[in-house]
């Protein structure tokens, strides 16, 4: 059975975690206990790699190799048939996924943190804290928070170009989802984990995808 080994809140989880549900394939989750506890990536891996995702099928161990590499989706696509990545959309895709894990998620994420409070246990606050402000400068919490209304209009505006492609087709590149749709939904279900956000209300067609996509069965598509 396939193992998804993550964080529940990361957006790039969350992206895996579509994938799998979308399938219909049997797996699991296993949530790493603490925000600072690497070491079952890291055994894993035979100290390659430290971050999350992770996928175990068996003896194969599956993680990324690249911030943009999408190992662990590709592995997923051609082990469950999926069609999420077929040639003709090969480079579009590789430019909208950048897109969506730069932009969006350099926002999304930004938004979610502010509530880290309510979803990293306790004991791995500061742990949470430090690594923020070591990537990010000290007080970047504070000054997110500060910055809420501001990051919310430009998360808005970041994603008027998808709303402008779904206003002819049910997905972003035609009639089924590709790779890019659980890129997004997963990058869109970090920014509204902890349930203070929506997804903005001029943003009709998106909304409705959203909705769409959370749902939606491989099967379904045959």
């Amino acid at each position: 059975m396939i193992e998804l080994i993550q964080f529940p809140w990361s957006p790039f989880c969350l992206v895996q975690r579509r994938i799998l549900e979308f399938s219909g394939a049997p797996f699991k989750i296993t949530n790493l206990p603490r925000t600072g506890d690497r070491s079952l990536v890291w055994r894993l891996t035979r100290e390659r790699y430290y971050g999350v995702p992770v996928i175990r099928d068996g003896r194969s161990v599956v993680f990324e190799v690249a911030d943009d590499s999408q190992v662990i989706a590709k592995y997923l696509d051609g082990k469950l048939e999926l069609g999420l990545f077929p040639a003709e959309w090969r480079g579009v895709q590789s430019v909208l996924w950048r897109y969506i894990e730069n932009e969006i998620e350099g926002v999304g994420f930004k938004l979610n943190d502010i509530y880290f409070k309510e979803f990293v246990v306790r004991a791995d606050h500061v742990a949470f804290i430090r690594h923020k402000e070591r990537k990010f400068g000290r007080g970047c919490l504070d000054q997110w928070r500060a910055q809420r209304p501001a990051l919310l209009k430009q998360l808005e505006q970041l994603l008027v170009p998808f709303e402008q492609m779904l206003l002819h087709h049910p997905f972003l590149l035609g009639d089924r989802p590709r790779f890019v749709d659980f890129d997004l939904f997963g990058i869109l279900e970090n920014f509204l984990y902890t349930g203070h956000y929506q997804l903005p209300a001029r943003h009709r067609q998106l909304r409705q995808w959203h909705r769409r996509l959370a749902t939606l069965k491989f099967k379904n598509l045959k």
